[in-house]
This record gives structure tokens, C-alpha cells and sequence, in this order.
């Protein structure tokens, strides 16, 4: 293919996915009320799941975060009902968009690459969803409730802007759907030769801090927060040393 036949692909490929990122928006656009009550306004109440699990399993219970919910500016609701609908979009056709930037990416490959590369777009689609699963369960409802719950002085009451407020969920979701992708990095960066499991393993307790401080910053400064955060992030860099070493095999074998 030429140049010119490239951009061509890209382009259309391009368009599959903005009418799969548009067709789930439309969808959660008309339910908009719905989502907003029942997906993130409901992380104030104490009967939100992740709160009742740990309060049944873990003794660990919290009361309703009674903060007043509010729009600052005129247009403070309609742009993040936009913003709440093309980001569920993006993550609710975030398979298929894995996939497209797969079969554009794929014919460029060579033979035991697309080899190495088998499965890849489950595995990401698999990893990234579980991720944003993990945000939306764990991280989020904590940081929510602590910062819904704090106060400086009894005499300063919380108000969140809507602004703050989904802003806050939305890049906490997003950011711990990344974090869930370090196994499949951990395998493509072995397979080109950047990285080694020996190298991962050296560096285990280096990346442990580094875990750790991730935590702290994407959840409340209390250390059942970041205990609760940092582990599933631990196996998954020990996750990633095992696909470390499936890669190291495979280049082996070649």
C-alpha cells in the first residue's frame, strides 16, 4: 500500500470507531438521569455495594456522605452530561476500538510478531474493562467518601460543583484502567527487547514504592485505602513478570 492508501485505512478506521464511540453515547445520553442517579450519585450512599461488602466482610462501615451536589456554571450540567456520555462511550466500545487499531496495525507485522501478538486484543479489552471494573467499585467510592466526609472546621460544609465531582470519578476510572494494562506491557517490552524478567525482579521492591505512592495519590490518605489499591496493583506487576517470562520464552523458541 501507498502512503496515500494508508491514510485511506487510518481514516476509515478512524470513522468505525467515532460511530461505535457516538452510538454509545446516544445511548447513554437518553439515559442520562438513570446513570447519573444510579452510577455515580449513588457512591454518596452507604448502601452503595462496595460499602456493603466491606462492611459485611470487612467491618469496615461508612455512613452517607452528605455533601449538597451543585453547578457553577450555565452550562455546568450540559457539558458533563456530554463529558459522562462520550466517556462511557469510549469505554463501553473500547474493544472494538482495540480491535480497529489491531487490523490497522497488524499487516505492518511480520509473521512471528502477529505470532507473539495472539489473543492481544481480548487480553487488552479483558485487562483495561477489569481495570476500570476496580476504579469504579474500589477507588472511586473511597476517595468520594473521604473527601465527602472530611472537614477542616465544622463550620465549612461541603458543596461539590458537579465540575469536581464527576471530574474526580471519571480520571480516577480511566487512570486505574491504564494501571491494568501493565501485564500486557510487561510483555510487549520483553518481546522487543527493552525489558527483562531479571530486570522486573530486581527492580521488584523499587516498583513496590512506587506502587505504593501511586496509591496515595489516587486514594484518600488513610492506609486501609491504599492497602486495598496497592495489592491488586502488586500482582499485576507480578502478573506481568509471569507474561515477562512467556515472552522471553517465545523469543527463545524463534
Amino acid at each position: 500500500m501507498s502512503f496515500l492508501q494508508h491514510l485511506d485505512e487510518l481514516r476509515w478506521r478512524l470513522v468505525r470507531i467515532s460511530i461505535a464511540v457516538i452510538l454509545f453515547a446516544t445511548i447513554i445520553w437518553i439515559f442520562q438521569e438513570w446513570i447519573m442517579n444510579h452510577i455515580f450519585l449513588s457512591m454518596r450512599d452507604k448502601n452503595f455495594v462496595s460499602f456493603r461488602v466491606l462492611c459485611k466482610f470487612l467491618g469496615v462501615c461508612v455512613e452517607d456522605t452528605t455533601v449538597k451536589m451543585q453547578s457553577m456554571t450555565v452550562s455546568g450540567q450540559f457539558n458533563y452530561a456530554m463529558m459522562m456520555s462520550i466517556m462511557g462511550g469510549l469505554v463501553l466500545s473500547s474493544p472494538y476500538i482495540f480491535y480497529q487499531i489491531w487490523s490497522f496495525v497488524k499487516p505492518g507485522l511480520k509473521v512471528n510478531e502477529m505470532k507473539a501478538a495472539k489473543g492481544i486484543v481480548f487480553l487488552i479489552s479483558v485487562c483495561f474493562l477489569l481495570g476500570i471494573a476496580f476504579g469504579y467499585f474500589v477507588v472511586a467510592p473511597l476517595t468520594i467518601t473521604f473527601f465527602g466526609s472530611f472537614q477542616i472546621s465544622t463550620q465549612i460544609e461541603n458543596n461539590f460543583t458537579i465540575g469536581s465531582y464527576m471530574g474526580t470519578i471519571i480520571s480516577t476510572v480511566f487512570y486505574t484502567g491504564l494501571l491494568f494494562l501493565l501485564p500486557i506491557a510487561s510483555f510487549f517490552l520483553t518481546h522487543i527487547g527493552l525489558i527483562t524478567p531479571d530486570f522486573l525482579k530486581k527492580y521488584r521492591r523499587h516498583a513496590i514504592v512506587a506502587i505504593l505512592i501511586i496509591s496515595a495519590v489516587i486514594t484518600p490518605p488513610d492506609i486501609l485505602s491504599q492497602i486495598i489499591v496497592s495489592i491488586p496493583i502488586i500482582i499485576l506487576y507480578e502478573v506481568g513478570i509471569l507474561f515477562s517470562k512467556r515472552a522471553i520464552k517465545k523469543r527463545l523458541r524463534e
